[in-house]
């Protein structure tokens, strides 16, 4: 059997959609930025995740995510 079969679950057995995926993973790094004690541009990190979640959720929707 292929690996790249192996590797990628079908679509239709996605149980979590991309996008709460993505959403996850921007809330943990906001926190690690927010803690780090590092320069953060907090409304420049908001808007390109929110500019980021809205196309994820547009191809969710067409069915290409």
């Amino acid at each position: 059997m292929p690996l790249d079969t192996e590797l990628a679950p079908h679509p239709a057995q996605r149980q979590t959609a991309i996008s709460e995926e993505f959403v996850a993973y921007c809330t943990a790094e906001f926190e690690r930025r927010r803690n780090s004690g590092e320069e953060f541009d907090e409304a420049v990190y908001r808007e390109a995740m929110e500019m980021t979640l809205t196309r994820l959720r547009q191809l969710e929707e067409e069915g290409l995510a």
